[in-house]
């Protein structure tokens, strides 16, 4: 609450004060809750008659609010309340309950995903899945988002679930586009597909497997479940809090096309080291769009290179 500034008159204060008394005196203590809980019930009251002028209020302050989140247990409640997010679905901000009451049938979490760009982020790949089936997914982009949602952890029984982590189960949702109508097959050799990524890229990644999260892109990075998310790890490592990462997930979309051109092309003729290129190629281009830098940036070059040399038509 250091967002207003005003002045306290009371006569319950010694006159005779310091900054130490101040700090022990449990008067001082009685009157800074009084005076949250105040403040706490008039921006309650602005939300509810006013929600213009609150909205307005929140997007320059919010982030100041959300502190609270994280470091005040006695008002969390009504700091979860007073918060207002972006979302996918909506261009104006939204409260919790407002998400809850919009949740998709099947749908048992709050959804968000974190980065530093609201424009970024809206068109992540891990969020793709969710807006085909309707999904709200809440955009957190201040970096107090990253502790004060772990810390709580749930808001009315709807545990908070970040969209880039592996555990995400979206199979209880139907498709809102055409929820009757079932997608294509995945290609018959995806396992053999899958097998051979797994080979080529070792111990740089944790796993490979399908995704039911993607639905345009070819491949996106996941945490799992256990791990720290990825946005979280990059801000520490920027930090220098974090000297080494986890090992991310890979996930593929067995859906589209350039994947179920790679699986029908199992067993050709040279093809595993082709494949085994295109691992390093696709699971490059998952770092680019996640906005990490590359490992190797001219193996990365080399192997794009060769592919295009490939995809031209040989000179007459």
């Amino acid at each position: 609450m250091r967002v207003p500034r005003g002045i306290v008159d009371s006569e319950d204060l010694p006159l005779n004060i310091s900054r130490e008394m101040l700090q022990s005196n449990p008067m001082v203590a009685r009157i800074r809750q009084q005076l949250t809980r105040r403040m706490l019930s008039e921006l309650a009251k602005k939300a509810g008659e006013t929600p213009d002028e609150y909205s307005k209020f929140w997007e320059n302050f919010g982030a100041v609010l959300k502190e609270g989140l994280y470091e005040d247990r006695d008002h969390r409640d009504e700091l979860l309340a007073l918060a207002r997010f972006r979302s996918t679905s909506r261009d104006e901000l939204v409260s919790l309950d407002d998400y809850i009451a919009a949740m998709k049938p099947g749908q048992d979490a709050i959804y968000t995903i974190h980065g530093d760009n609201l424009d970024v982020i809206k068109k992540s790949p891990q969020i793709e899945g969710f807006q085909a089936r309707g999904v709200e997914v809440l955009l957190m982009t201040d970096p107090i988002d990253e502790f004060w949602v772990s810390a709580i952890d749930r808001y009315k029984e709807k545990p908070f679930k970040s969209t880039t982590r592996g555990g995400v189960d979206l199979d209880k949702i139907p498709l809102s586009e055409v929820p009757e109508e079932k997608g294509p097959e995945p290609p018959a050799k995806l396992a053999s597909l899958i097998a051979i990524f797994k080979l080529a890229l070792g111990d740089t990644v944790k796993d490979v497997r399908s995704s039911e999260r993607l639905t345009d892109s070819a491949v996106c990075l996941v945490a799992d479940e256990g791990d720290m998310d990825m946005h979280l790890e990059r801000l520490l490592k920027q930090h220098r809090q974090l000297d080494t990462g986890s090992r991310r997930i890979l996930e593929v979309n067995p859906r589209h096309k350039l994947i179920e051109r790679l699986a029908a092309s199992v067993g050709e003729p040279s093809a595993s080291d082709q494949l085994s290129e295109f691992a390093w190629l696709l699971l490059d281009q998952a770092r680019i769009v996640e906005g990490e830098q590359l490992p190797d940036p001219p193996a990365f070059a080399r192997r794009l290179a060769t592919l295009l040399e490939r995809g031209l038509p040989q000179a007459a």
